[in-house]
């Protein structure tokens, strides 16, 4: 049996807390926030009715004898979407350690000569 499928709302109040937790959340993320947690929560539907489905990946059409199932196809672009979005919003590892934690730089010749000139 499939479990339930948690709604939009808990999910964006997960993801908030996430990025809370990780120092990357600003309010004025909110309305992409809600955007992913929306793709998020079409995806989680999708794939429990792809799994009712027995994951049937191709489907018969009048034109065709097996095309790709729409639920098949919504679901790898969602999968694409949220992964834009989850970089966006510095929820994987990729992206947090590229933007947070980045090493120091040291100074360019330039800035530490402008640097002397000020004192």
């Amino acid at each position: 049996m499939a479990k339930s499928v948690p709604n939009r709302d808990s999910i964006k109040k997960r993801t908030i807390n996430y990025m809370q937790q990780l120092g990357t959340y600003k309010i004025q993320y909110n309305q992409v926030i809600e955007v992913y947690a929306d793709m998020l929560y079409q995806y989680n539907i999708l794939s429990r009715k792809f799994e009712d489905e027995d994951f049937e990946a191709m489907v018969e059409t009048e034109k065709s004898s097996g095309k790709k199932s729409p639920i098949l196809a919504s679901l790898e672009n969602l999968r694409k979407d949220i992964g834009t979005y989850s970089d966006r919003l510095m929820l994987n590892a990729k992206t947090y350690n590229a933007e947070i934690e980045q090493p120091k730089k040291e100074k360019s010749a330039f800035a530490v000569f402008l640097e002397k000139q000020k004192k």
